[in-house]
């Protein structure tokens, strides 16, 4: 097989929750045009629009809608995708969500539903996901985790101790299962132009503040990650387990 013949992904399945807009629906059409089929998660939209985008590549694409915040919420969703689609090949767990406050007055709830959707669903949609992967003695899950899963951030403590729960998450499935070539990894992305960084976007002060900490000068765009998340589904990675691989414009290097 040649280099570039390892990154395509025809014949294979793949789930991308949170696919509505974002990093999710760059990396589900990013998937779609290595061959992939898609199934498009919307938590509080439907992903539709990118569904549709997909199809129009000529690759076999449907959404699905699902509340991950529930605690049947991704039993639900994989059950449906199985149904529809088939168990899926790939998993890609982009859904979340942020809150911000002060840590003193963090609202419980707030907190709750924060670790539900970040961590609690995550690893329920890869404990289902990993089953039908082990036996068929292939796989590949991609967590998305942050640069909070190695910082504190400042207002944002569920967020920082979901996207922490992440990568460790995604280390310990990959020890467990890389013997039985299901590859487990995660990309920790660093200050995107998504809407859970859009109050970060319109402050004055901490949006400079963040772009003279970024090597690169800029925000990253949702298509700056689909070359990571193309590389992580396909056999491209086969040797490839248990990494955080941060996609940050140098943030974590300064």
């Amino acid at each position: 097989m040649g280099i570039l013949d390892q990154f395509r992904l025809d014949g294979r399945t793949a789930l991308v929750t949170g696919a509505a807009s974002g990093l999710g629906a760059a990396i589900a059409i990013a998937l779609a045009e290595a061959g992939a089929s898609v199934a498009c998660h919307g938590n509080r939209r439907p992903a539709d629009k990118t569904s549709a985008a997909i199809r129009a590549l000529g690759r076999e694409s449907q959404s699905f809608a699902a509340d991950l915040s529930k605690a049947d919420g991704a039993e639900q969703l994989y059950e449906a995708v199985r149904g529809a689609m088939g168990a899926p090949d790939i998993l890609v767990n982009n859904a979340g969500m942020i809150y911000r406050e002060a840590a003193e007055d963090y609202d419980t709830q707030a907190w709750m539903t924060v670790l539900q959707v970040n961590l609690n669903s995550v690893f329920r949609l890869c404990q289902l996901a990993g089953r039908s992967m082990l036996e068929q003695q292939q796989g590949k899950i991609i967590n998305i985790a942050s640069l909070l899963s190695f910082q504190g951030g400042i207002r944002v403590p569920a967020y920082a101790a979901s996207k922490g729960g992440v990568a460790q998450m995604t280390k310990a499935l990959a020890n467990e299962w890389a013997a039985r070539n299901v590859q487990v990894n995660a990309i920790a992305p660093g200050y995107f132009c998504t809407e859970n960084t859009s109050a970060l976007q319109k402050d004055e002060v901490r949006n400079r503040q963040i772009l003279e900490r970024i090597p690169a000068a800029r925000w990253g765009h949702p298509e700056d990650l689909a070359g990571a998340a193309v590389f992580l589904a396909s056999p491209a990675s086969n040797y490839v387990t248990g990494e955080v691989l941060v996609v940050d414009g140098g943030w974590m290097a300064r």
